[in-house]
């Protein structure tokens, strides 16, 4: 029994002494290889190729022996090692066919490779392997090969498809990576890879080709939604809301969504300001679903897509404003007031107040809703805010801060309470109150709302930049006051102040700003010609300054959108892009004078 134990012990030391010396010989010849001691490593991993064959201590070896000048010793062992190995036959053929492409030997650099696929094709395990081989070895059109076999042995249509579509674009192979992509788009568990796979060839020459296939996919598999999925996805990507939609509206007829998918894109589109889309992704729901759960939301939707739609819309039509009371009342009057139309009493006082003129009417239609929605303490909050702005409007400060007041308190740490923070710091900015509003300001920076923050931020710096320049801060406090004027929705008496102020102004700090706010003002009456005018006063004298690019961008804006004057507006966008490369209006830019050009086909 003793020496059973001793035999067994001394068997453990012979066996872990082996793998030890296994470990340090793979660790000296790597060492060695990497010092450059070619000589050295080529024995060392001669000793280890005895008893464990791998790629890499096989790739090592050939290579130490050519850097050691003994690139025949190589082909010889090669040749030797591809008669007598057969498990590893295929490396052995496919570093002969690698030496032979180095002396430029390309038939038997071929020949060799296609006989290590041979070798390798009775298993996947072993293409695998050879794949992998290749690639490591600088061919990856033959690693696409051994996959393409792998793939059909394994009788898996989907298979190695993360691995092919990287080799088919590494080869040059677009079309053929681009359908790899498409086609695993199939497997719901690869959904982030072939997006982000697919995102790779946006805004590049080879775009084209994505929807190109993903239209041929649909066409060879109609029934397959992944690929409608992902058209869908592209034409997001593009800003293509409409032609997105049509393909969301074939989807959801052909699967029976009751509207879900319509419905989300319908409010992607609002969040992009696509309020054509957006209205016409919400009457989709309201015409085809009448009974459905969406049926209330989307009802109002569809006038607040509208109403976008006309308030973005300069000068904005009194007739259309009138038109979307109406249809608010409509809706009201058809599904009733409850937790699911609340909103459009907002929607409906607002009109009332910053477009009609309608001040008392609005604060009775928000007094109602408030007392309908009580035990919603958001909504409630919300239309108080709203009805600040209204007193405001009225020229009544001390109602309108009381009123944000209340929601500061109600709503603290949340983003209404910061909302109506900023509300109370601009009736400061308002009132001329320019120390008081900065103290507000500075807090709402350090707010977890980025939109809030960025306000606070741009008012602020307003402020500090146009302070202190002269004892009274008169500047500064006639510019609030326009802006007041501004937010009453009184442009006439506010261009008017404007014009005196350039005059009295024209070399303060302030100009440029006054020029900046003329110029917006001018817009929203629709007065193309007077806004164009201030802004090229901006980028020709202020080019420097940090409205350079915003004026020179809005320009661009108008020549394109509102005077249709193609080559003007890409003139302005090539501006941009060379004389403020780093514009937060570059991409965008870029991407408009691309679509101006023709180069992306709508």
């Amino acid at each position: 029994m003793l020496i059973r134990s001793k035999v067994i012990i001394a068997l453990m030391w012979l066996l872990s002494a082996g793998l030890a010396w296994g470990q340090g010989g793979a660790t000296l010849a790597e060492e060695y290889f990497k010092a450059g001691e070619f000589e050295k490593a080529a024995n060392e991993y001669a000793k280890l190729l005895k008893t464990d064959v791998t790629w890499v201590r096989l790739a090592r070896y050939v290579n130490s022996l050519q850097k050691s000048n003994k690139a025949e010793e190589a082909v010889k062992y090669l040749r030797k090692q591809e008669r007598s190995d057969e498990p590893n036959r295929a490396y052995y053929q496919l570093l002969i066919g690698q030496l032979a492409t180095q002396q430029g030997d390309t038939v038997l650099a071929s020949n060799q490779y296609t006989a290590a696929l041979q070798s390798s094709k009775s298993s996947t395990s072993k293409l695998e392997r050879i794949a992998s081989a290749f690639n490591e070895a600088g061919e990856p059109r033959w690693a696409v090969r051994a996959l393409e076999m792998a793939r059909e042995v394994s009788k898996e249509p989907t298979a190695y498809s993360e691995d092919l579509m990287g080799l088919y674009r590494a080869t040059g192979q677009t079309e053929k990576s681009i359908n790899e992509i498409i086609t695993t788009g199939k497997q719901p568990d690869k959904k982030e890879t072939v997006l982000a796979a697919l995102q790779g060839f946006i805004n590049t020459k080879d775009e084209p080709l994505v929807e190109k296939a993903l239209y041929s996919k649909i066409q060879l598999e109609p029934n397959e939604l992944s690929y409608n999925e992902l058209l869908i996805w592209y034409f997001v990507q593009k800003q293509k809301f409409g032609r997105a939609l049509l393909q969301e509206k074939a989807t959801d007829k052909r699967v029976k969504l009751n509207g879900s998918r319509v419905y989300d894109l319908g409010m992607l589109a609002m969040n992009n300001k696509e309020y054509k889309t957006a209205a016409e992704s919400f009457e989709y729901i309201t015409t085809t679903y009448p009974q459905g759960q969406l049926y209330p939301f989307a009802r109002r939707l569809v006038i607040q897509a509208r109403e976008e739609q006309v308030k973005n819309t300069y000068p904005v039509d009194k007739v259309e404003i009138r038109k979307l009371i109406g249809d608010y009342q409509k809706m009201l009057q058809e599904i009733g007031t409850n937790v699911k139309t609340l909103e459009a009493l907002r929607s409906t006082a607002n009109l009332y107040g910053n477009y009609l003129d309608s001040k008392d009417t609005a604060l009775t239609v928000l007094d109602l809703a408030i007392e309908l929605g009580k035990t919603d303490k958001n909504f409630v909050d919300r239309c108080k805010l709203d009805k600040g702005d209204i007193y405001l409007l009225k020229g009544e400060p001390w109602e309108s801060t009381l009123l944000y007041s209340q929601v500061e308190k109600s709503q603290k740490e949340e983003l209404l309470g910061y909302e109506a923070k900023l509300k109370n710091a601009k009736l400061h900015y308002y009132r001329g109150n320019l120390a008081v509003a900065k103290d507000i300001l500075d807090v709402l920076k350090l707010a977890t709302s980025r939109e809030i923050a960025n306000d606070a931020e741009q008012l602020s710096l307003l402020i500090v930049d146009n302070t202190g320049m002269d004892s009274t801060e008169a500047a500064m406090r006639e510019y609030a006051g326009i802006d007041l004027l501004l937010f009453q929705n009184k442009t006439d008496e506010a261009i008017e102040a404007l014009k005196e102020m350039w005059k009295k102004y024209a070399e303060h700090p302030l100009a440029d700003e006054i020029l900046w706010l003329r110029a917006n003002t001018y817009m929203k009456q629709g007065k193309n010609t007077e806004a164009l005018e201030d802004l090229k006063k901006i980028t020709a004298s202020y080019p420097t300054d940090i409205l350079g690019d915003d004026a020179l961008f809005t320009q661009a804006k108008i020549y394109e959108e509102r005077l249709k004057d193609k080559t003007a507006a890409m003139e302005a966008y090539q501006k941009v892009l060379t004389q403020y490369p780093g514009s937060i209006y570059g991409a965008e830019s870029r991407k408009r004078f691309r679509a101006l050009r023709g180069d992306t086909v709508n």
